[in-house]
């Protein structure tokens, strides 16, 4: 689940499979369940997410994966508070870098 946002201007699904652990299919299945998600598509029907639609996605895999919530309680909170949720969401990746880094320090400490 983790992207470094600055990379790229387009993602191919399969990227952005590999991003959150998922499988294409479901990404799909969540651009038909979530409007918000809106990729590029070329003339062959190439999918190319932007990093608006990966954020949204990465929201989506928090609030359906992380939280447990089902599709419509989740499109619900997108539609009744995007804002605040994404506000959490985005503590939510902060705070697990922290700790991943902490868990390196800690692991340097443990070599002295």
């Amino acid at each position: 689940m983790e992207y470094n946002e600055d990379d790229k201007l387009f993602y191919s699904i399969g990227e952005v499979a590999r991003m959150f652990d998922v499988n294409e299919s479901l990404l799909r299945y969540w651009e038909k369940e979530f409007l918000q998600i809106a990729p590029y598509k070329n003339s062959k029907g190439t999918r190319k997410y932007r990093k608006e639609d990966v954020e949204i996605i990465g929201l989506i895999y928090y609030l359906v994966k992380e939280k447990g919530m089902t599709l419509p309680g989740a499109r619900q909170k997108l539609k009744d508070s995007k804002e605040s949720t994404l506000r959490n969401y985005n503590i939510v990746i902060r705070l697990k870098e922290i700790k991943k880094e902490l868990l390196a320090i800690k692991k340097e400490l443990d070599r002295i």
